[in-house]
Protein backbone atom coordinates (compact mmCIF):
# COMPACT_ATOMS: atom_id res chain seq x y z
CA UNK A 1 0.00 0.00 0.00
CA UNK A 2 1.19 3.40 -1.10
CA UNK A 3 2.05 6.10 1.71
CA UNK A 4 1.49 5.76 5.57
CA UNK A 5 2.60 2.24 6.82
CA UNK A 6 -0.54 1.00 7.95
CA UNK A 7 0.82 -1.71 10.42
CA UNK A 8 -2.44 -2.62 11.18
CA UNK A 9 -3.07 -3.76 7.84
CA UNK A 10 0.22 -5.21 7.06
CA UNK A 11 1.57 -6.64 9.94
CA UNK A 12 -1.94 -8.15 12.15
CA UNK A 13 0.94 -10.12 14.77
CA UNK A 14 2.90 -6.93 15.01
CA UNK A 15 2.94 -5.60 18.93
CA UNK A 16 1.18 -1.81 17.38
CA UNK A 17 -1.04 -3.75 15.69
CA UNK A 18 -2.67 -5.38 19.34
CA UNK A 19 -2.30 -2.42 21.01
CA UNK A 20 -4.43 -0.54 18.10
CA UNK A 21 -6.28 -3.15 18.96
CA UNK A 22 -6.77 -2.62 22.65
CA UNK A 23 -7.51 1.35 21.62
CA UNK A 24 -10.30 0.31 19.94
CA UNK A 25 -11.37 -1.94 22.89
CA UNK A 26 -11.14 0.72 25.02
CA UNK A 27 -12.90 3.15 23.17
CA UNK A 28 -15.82 0.81 22.73
CA UNK A 29 -15.81 0.36 26.40
CA UNK A 30 -15.89 3.64 26.91
CA UNK A 31 -19.18 3.57 25.42
CA UNK A 32 -21.02 2.43 28.24
CA UNK A 33 -24.71 2.62 27.01
CA UNK A 34 -23.67 6.22 24.94
CA UNK A 35 -23.39 5.92 21.21
CA UNK A 36 -20.09 6.60 20.31
CA UNK A 37 -20.10 7.16 15.78
CA UNK A 38 -18.30 9.97 15.19
CA UNK A 39 -14.60 10.19 16.87
CA UNK A 40 -11.83 12.56 16.22
CA UNK A 41 -7.92 12.62 16.78
CA UNK A 42 -6.35 15.21 17.57
CA UNK A 43 -2.78 16.41 19.16
CA UNK A 44 -1.11 18.77 21.18
CA UNK A 45 1.58 19.79 18.27
CA UNK A 46 2.35 18.83 14.35
CA UNK A 47 4.54 15.26 14.13
CA UNK A 48 2.81 13.42 16.90
CA UNK A 49 1.60 11.03 15.12
CA UNK A 50 -2.32 11.74 15.35
CA UNK A 51 -2.70 10.80 11.48
CA UNK A 52 -0.83 7.66 11.88
CA UNK A 53 -2.77 7.00 14.59
CA UNK A 54 -6.36 7.51 13.06
CA UNK A 55 -5.54 5.50 10.17
CA UNK A 56 -4.67 2.19 11.91
CA UNK A 57 -7.08 2.94 14.14
CA UNK A 58 -9.49 3.27 11.26
CA UNK A 59 -7.98 -0.03 9.90
CA UNK A 60 -8.64 -2.45 13.45
CA UNK A 61 -12.34 -1.00 13.24
CA UNK A 62 -12.77 -2.67 9.79
CA UNK A 63 -10.97 -5.96 11.09
CA UNK A 64 -13.94 -6.02 13.93
CA UNK A 65 -16.54 -5.96 11.00
CA UNK A 66 -17.08 -2.58 10.69
CA UNK A 67 -17.72 -0.08 8.11
CA UNK A 68 -15.70 3.38 8.58
CA UNK A 69 -15.30 6.71 6.72
CA UNK A 70 -11.92 8.77 7.61
CA UNK A 71 -12.79 12.43 7.21
CA UNK A 72 -9.67 14.33 6.63
CA UNK A 73 -10.13 17.50 8.62
CA UNK A 74 -6.71 18.99 8.84
CA UNK A 75 -7.27 21.04 5.73
CA UNK A 76 -4.13 23.05 6.60
CA UNK A 77 -1.70 20.15 6.20
CA UNK A 78 -3.86 16.87 4.72
CA UNK A 79 -2.14 14.02 4.43
CA UNK A 80 -5.15 11.19 4.27
CA UNK A 81 -5.22 11.49 0.41
CA UNK A 82 -1.42 10.64 0.56
CA UNK A 83 -1.27 7.97 3.10
CA UNK A 84 -3.80 6.28 0.74
CA UNK A 85 -2.52 7.21 -2.94
CA UNK A 86 -5.90 8.92 -3.58
CA UNK A 87 -7.25 11.50 -5.34
CA UNK A 88 -7.33 15.03 -3.65
CA UNK A 89 -9.11 17.11 -6.40
CA UNK A 90 -12.60 16.29 -4.68
CA UNK A 91 -13.00 16.47 -0.70
CA UNK A 92 -14.28 18.00 2.12
CA UNK A 93 -13.90 21.33 1.41
CA UNK A 94 -16.05 20.92 -1.86
CA UNK A 95 -18.79 18.85 0.30
CA UNK A 96 -18.85 22.15 2.58
CA UNK A 97 -18.23 25.10 0.13
CA UNK A 98 -19.41 24.11 -3.05
CA UNK A 99 -22.26 21.36 -1.85
CA UNK A 100 -20.80 18.65 -3.30
CA UNK A 101 -22.40 14.96 -2.30
CA UNK A 102 -20.41 13.22 0.41
CA UNK A 103 -21.24 10.15 -1.98
CA UNK A 104 -19.35 12.05 -4.22
CA UNK A 105 -16.65 12.83 -2.23
CA UNK A 106 -15.85 9.20 -0.26
CA UNK A 107 -13.50 7.56 -2.06
CA UNK A 108 -12.30 3.71 -1.13
CA UNK A 109 -9.41 2.78 0.15
CA UNK A 110 -7.47 -0.77 -0.66
CA UNK A 111 -8.63 -1.69 3.58
CA UNK A 112 -12.11 -3.75 2.66
CA UNK A 113 -15.03 -1.41 4.40
CA UNK A 114 -12.69 1.40 4.84
CA UNK A 115 -13.57 4.81 2.53
CA UNK A 116 -11.75 8.31 2.82
CA UNK A 117 -12.97 11.52 2.45
CA UNK A 118 -9.92 13.82 1.75
CA UNK A 119 -9.63 17.17 2.23
CA UNK A 120 -10.55 18.77 -1.04
CA UNK A 121 -8.39 22.30 -2.33
CA UNK A 122 -6.99 23.75 1.02
CA UNK A 123 -9.33 26.55 1.50
CA UNK A 124 -8.49 29.99 2.83
CA UNK A 125 -10.71 29.95 5.79
CA UNK A 126 -10.63 25.89 7.98
CA UNK A 127 -12.21 27.41 11.28
CA UNK A 128 -15.07 28.68 9.08
CA UNK A 129 -15.90 25.54 7.54
CA UNK A 130 -15.17 22.86 9.93
CA UNK A 131 -17.89 25.10 12.22
CA UNK A 132 -20.45 25.44 9.89
CA UNK A 133 -23.84 23.91 9.74
CA UNK A 134 -23.26 21.75 6.43
CA UNK A 135 -20.04 20.34 9.08
CA UNK A 136 -22.73 19.18 11.53
CA UNK A 137 -25.04 17.73 8.33
CA UNK A 138 -22.24 15.79 6.83
CA UNK A 139 -21.48 14.70 10.16
CA UNK A 140 -25.04 13.63 10.59
CA UNK A 141 -25.28 11.79 7.68
CA UNK A 142 -22.25 9.91 7.92
CA UNK A 143 -23.40 8.62 10.91
CA UNK A 144 -26.49 7.17 8.66
CA UNK A 145 -24.43 6.01 6.60
CA UNK A 146 -21.04 3.98 8.38
CA UNK A 147 -20.54 2.21 11.31
CA UNK A 148 -17.66 4.79 12.58
CA UNK A 149 -16.45 8.25 11.21
CA UNK A 150 -12.98 8.75 12.27
CA UNK A 151 -11.93 12.65 11.85
CA UNK A 152 -8.49 13.20 11.36
CA UNK A 153 -8.08 17.00 13.09
CA UNK A 154 -5.02 18.97 13.32
CA UNK A 155 -3.08 19.87 16.06
CA UNK A 156 -4.81 21.90 19.00
CA UNK A 157 -1.92 24.39 19.73
CA UNK A 158 -1.10 26.03 16.34
CA UNK A 159 -4.95 26.78 14.93
CA UNK A 160 -8.72 26.57 16.39
CA UNK A 161 -9.61 24.53 14.05
CA UNK A 162 -10.15 21.24 16.49
CA UNK A 163 -11.45 23.08 19.11
CA UNK A 164 -14.16 24.16 16.74
CA UNK A 165 -14.83 20.65 15.46
CA UNK A 166 -14.01 18.92 18.65
CA UNK A 167 -17.21 19.80 20.28
CA UNK A 168 -19.54 18.18 17.23
CA UNK A 169 -17.84 14.61 17.69
CA UNK A 170 -19.19 12.10 20.08
CA UNK A 171 -15.43 11.64 21.71
CA UNK A 172 -11.59 12.96 21.18
CA UNK A 173 -8.84 10.56 21.47
CA UNK A 174 -5.45 12.93 21.85
CA UNK A 175 -1.99 11.66 20.92
CA UNK A 176 0.75 13.02 22.46
CA UNK A 177 4.60 12.48 21.73
CA UNK A 178 6.58 11.32 25.50
CA UNK A 179 9.53 12.68 23.84
CA UNK A 180 8.33 15.99 22.87
CA UNK A 181 5.33 17.16 25.13
CA UNK A 182 5.72 18.43 28.67
CA UNK A 183 2.95 17.28 30.98
CA UNK A 184 1.51 21.15 31.93
CA UNK A 185 0.78 21.20 27.92
CA UNK A 186 -0.57 18.37 27.56
CA UNK A 187 -2.81 19.16 30.66
CA UNK A 188 -3.40 22.78 29.08
CA UNK A 189 -4.37 21.11 26.00
CA UNK A 190 -6.48 18.40 27.33
CA UNK A 191 -8.60 21.72 29.31
CA UNK A 192 -8.83 23.91 26.22
CA UNK A 193 -10.48 20.50 24.69
CA UNK A 194 -12.72 20.17 27.47
CA UNK A 195 -13.75 23.70 28.09
CA UNK A 196 -14.67 23.77 24.18
CA UNK A 197 -16.84 20.96 24.63
CA UNK A 198 -14.92 18.20 23.57
CA UNK A 199 -15.76 14.67 25.39
CA UNK A 200 -11.64 13.47 25.64
CA UNK A 201 -12.20 9.74 25.64
CA UNK A 202 -8.47 8.98 26.35
CA UNK A 203 -5.15 9.55 25.64
CA UNK A 204 -2.62 7.76 23.06
CA UNK A 205 1.08 8.10 24.75
CA UNK A 206 3.12 7.83 21.16
CA UNK A 207 6.86 6.80 20.58
CA UNK A 208 7.64 5.84 24.83
CA UNK A 209 10.56 4.67 25.42
CA UNK A 210 10.65 1.27 26.95
CA UNK A 211 13.42 -1.04 27.90
CA UNK A 212 14.10 -3.07 24.79
CA UNK A 213 13.41 -0.76 21.79
CA UNK A 214 13.86 2.77 21.23
CA UNK A 215 11.73 5.50 20.41
CA UNK A 216 9.31 4.58 17.51
CA UNK A 217 5.90 3.46 16.71
CA UNK A 218 6.15 0.44 18.11
CA UNK A 219 4.26 0.56 21.65
CA UNK A 220 1.73 2.39 22.56
CA UNK A 221 -0.23 3.32 25.77
CA UNK A 222 -3.89 3.81 26.27
CA UNK A 223 -4.80 6.22 29.27
CA UNK A 224 -8.76 5.75 29.86
CA UNK A 225 -10.17 9.28 32.19
CA UNK A 226 -11.86 7.55 35.11
CA UNK A 227 -13.06 10.66 36.57
CA UNK A 228 -16.25 11.60 35.71
CA UNK A 229 -15.16 15.71 35.19
CA UNK A 230 -12.44 15.20 33.46
CA UNK A 231 -9.97 14.73 36.90
CA UNK A 232 -6.42 13.49 36.35
CA UNK A 233 -7.07 9.79 37.50
CA UNK A 234 -5.59 7.76 34.67
CA UNK A 235 -5.85 4.13 34.00
CA UNK A 236 -3.23 2.66 31.77
CA UNK A 237 -3.61 -0.41 29.98
CA UNK A 238 -0.43 -1.89 27.98
CA UNK A 239 0.22 -4.34 25.83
Amino acid sequence: MEGLNLIAHNDLKNPATEAYRVIRTSIQFAQAGKELKTLAVTSCMPNEGKSMTVANLAVVLTQAGKSVLLLDCDMRNPTVHKNFGLSNKLGLSSCISMGTPLSAAAQATKVDNLYAVTSGVIPPNPSELLGSERMRELLQEAREIYDYVLIDLPPVLPVADALVLGAMVDGVVLVIDSGEVKVDLARDVKNQLQHAGANILGVVLNKVRSEHHGYGYGYYYYYGDKGSSGGEHWEIRRK
